[in-house]
């Protein structure tokens, strides 16, 4: 561990092992998690490491397996994250997710931590976004967040820590126990801020200026190209924006152009060609590409998922864990 976490110093042949309970009874800033999850993007342009994952897929697409390995340069950390999604289209009605990260520092070569990645994942997905957001719309007052699942319940709190200016905060979607959460994980970061509930989605989204879709496989509806103003960004990172939007937008920014080649299929038109990339979010972010071309450009952001910035937030919730009164299970593995 690093800085003040070495008062629990580790044994070499000792593995913390972080449930999901523990991950979620940590105390965390969301300033950090930002500044977290944008060093690691731009450590992609020094020295950092995210090679492209590996997919597993049967043809009768019951379940879905991945896994990635990278190293974040920033924090000299290497990560091995393995996914397991069963029932991902809810074709039988027995969805199952189970997944995990492993952290080693490669300063010292001691092995770091074990830990779920169900509080990761939609927090590193949602910082992503809200950076892609700040970026493309600075001046943003408006945000809609279509999908009520793990990462729709997140989207929010880091979008107003990235842009505090925003004044209407919606979201649409049909989970009411996800709605809820939204609710809840709003005001315990934002205790004056509230979420309204929209019923029309293109009436919604024809006044935001940031759409951000997180909605599942099974998602009902999703926006169009035509319901969106000039000069507003949609960010894909699941479902509930439409394929047009991909293929009409104005400007199309990524975080890795070859990781999108990799996922992006379902979004290409028939013929099969993928509109040219604007940037990628690591150069926007070190000021070497802009967001966009024109004031009033329509902004696709496709927000796919970074093993580096798992490992870069990975090693910060372990951190957070042995700081916060050394939470976490010792095991000797080795």
């Amino acid at each position: 561990m690093r800085g003040d976490a070495e008062q629990h110093p580790i044994n070499d042949n000792e593995l913390v092992i972080l449930s999901q309970h523990v991950l979620d009874s940590l105390q965390l800033n969301l300033q950090d998690v930002l500044k977290v999850v944008q060093s690691a993007f731009t450590g992609l342009r020094q020295g950092s490491d995210n090679p492209q994952k590996t997919i597993v897929q049967p043809p009768e697409q019951q379940s879905i397996s991945y896994s990635m390995v990278g190293r974040d340069s920033i924090s000299q950390t290497v990560g091995f994250k393995v996914v397991y999604e069963f029932d991902p289209y809810r074709k039988f009605n027995n969805y199952n997710f189970l997944s995990f990260i492993f952290l080693c520092d490669d300063q010292t070569g001691r092995p770091i931590a074990l830990m779920d990645v169900v509080k990761l994942g939609p927090l590193r997905t949602a910082a992503s976004s809200a950076l892609f957001a700040r970026a493309a719309c600075p001046e943003a007052k408006r945000a809609l967040v279509v999908g009520t699942g793990a990462q729709g319940q997140m989207a929010l709190p880091l979008l107003v820590a990235a842009m505090p200016q925003l004044q209407t905060l919606q979201i649409y979607g049909h989970y009411e126990a996800g709605i809820q959460a939204a609710q809840h994980n709003l005001k315990q970061y934002f205790p004056d801020r509230n979420i309204e509930v929209v019923q029309s989605l293109e009436q919604a989204a024809g006044q935001a200026d940031i759409i951000i879709g997180v909605a599942g496989a099974s998602a009902r509806e999703q926006v169009r190209h035509q319901w969106m103003k000039p000069g507003s960004v949609a960010i894909l990172v699941g479902y509930g924006i439409d394929a047009d939007v991909f293929q009409q937008a104005d400007c199309l920014i990524t975080t890795d152009i070859e990781q999108m080649k990799v996922t992006c299929h379902d979004l290409l038109a028939a013929d099969g060609v993928m509109p040219p990339v604007h940037a990628e979010l690591p150069d926007i972010l070190t000021g070497q590409k802009q967001a966009r071309n024109h004031e009033q450009d329509i902004v696709f952001a496709y927000n796919s998922g970074m093993v580096v910035t798992d490992i870069a937030l990975g090693r910060y919730l372990a951190d957070q864990a042995v700081l916060q009164s050394d939470l976490g299970q010792r095991v000797q593995l080795w």
